[in-house]
């Protein structure tokens, strides 16, 4: 089995991949450009999936698993190109979320005390 990687393991394996190519990261729009590129292409295959809009027969099968990584490398050389740490990011909105949100949504724990 292999280790559990963090999101700075996962930064760092991706520049170690873009860091061995002469053009690095591609600029900000590129980038941005890219990643709508692979969000259509999530949301493609979520609709085959769950939607009303069946594959053609002459689509190839592509699972959701392997569009979420498309995004996913996109994402990481997007903030890696930027320096950002996605750890950093996270901690961030996840403490925006337990603040400006924290009785935004009906807790489990409180319905079962009503």
């Amino acid at each position: 089995m292999s280790k559990e990687k963090t999101m700075k393991d996962l930064q760092h394996e991706v520049d170690l991949y873009i860091s061995q190519f002469k053009e690095g990261y591609f600029s900000p729009l590129a980038m941005l450009a890219r990643l709508t590129e692979e969000l259509g292409e999530f949301a493609r295959e979520i609709n085959h999936y769950y939607g009303e809009k069946p594959k053609k027969t002459s689509e190839t099968e592509k699972a959701i698993e392997e569009e979420l990584g498309d995004l996913l490398f996109v994402l990481i050389c997007f903030a890696n190109s930027l320096n950002i740490s996605l750890e950093d990011a996270h901690d961030y909105v996840m403490e925006k979320f337990k603040t400006r949100d924290k009785n935004r949504w009906t807790r489990i724990n409180d319905e079962k005390m009503e």
